[in-house]
């Protein structure tokens, strides 16, 4: 059962849409937000393909400031809604749960320069199966860079089997591998 791993709604069980969605697993947030450590506190964040909204919450939790959720299905934006409610992280907080395409928002939405962090966990791209690579269509989004706050921070989420490249406009700083999962962690050039 998906969870809150630490901060003021630590413990917390998540509600979880029914759709079959593969939600970031507890030790790779947990993992991540350990190294992230006091850069989440007063952040602004937008949470990218937010499925259940579990980064978001993640964040909000252990002190981000507002959190932007952006998800294209109904039925998870209402599970995010849901969570939000149930944990109480949108109560003195601004976050908004947009129904909408993350790629799109990205390409032409993202204000510059309003994040300090941006969690993105596309569907993985298989090349056998997928024809589109969300991951490395983010990374190739100049506008997506420029919504980062000069000191801000990139984290991506993707198959490691077939991992995008990394764009001149951004700086690799670290990549660590879960089994089936990669975190890329990159800042703005």
């Amino acid at each position: 059962m998906l969870r809150i791993i630490a901060g003021e709604a630590g413990g917390q069980h998540l509600y979880s849409p029914p759709d079959g969605l593969r939600p970031t697993m507890d030790r790779v947030r947990a993992a991540l937000f350990s190294s992230l450590g006091e850069r989440v506190v007063g952040a602004r964040v937008l949470d990218l393909f937010a499925g259940t909204g579990a980064m978001g919450l993640e964040a909000l939790s252990r002190g981000a400031s507002s959190c932007l959720f952006v998800e294209l299905r109904k039925g998870n934006v209402r599970c995010i809604e849901r969570n939000l409610e149930k944990t109480r992280l949108g109560q003195d907080r601004r976050t908004p749960v947009l129904l909408q395409d993350a790629i799109a928002f990205a390409e032409h939405r993202v204000p510059e320069n309003s994040f300090d962090l941006i969690f993105a966990d596309p569907p993985y791209y298989d090349p056998g199966k997928q024809d589109i690579d969300f991951a490395g269509r983010l990374l190739r989004s100049e506008r997506l860079r420029r919504a980062l706050d000069p000191a801000g921070l990139f984290v991506l989420e993707q198959n490691p089997l077939a991992s995008a490249p990394v764009p001149e406009h951004w700086e690799l700083l670290k990549q660590k591998r879960y089994g089936i999962t990669e975190i890329s962690y990159l800042a703005p050039r």
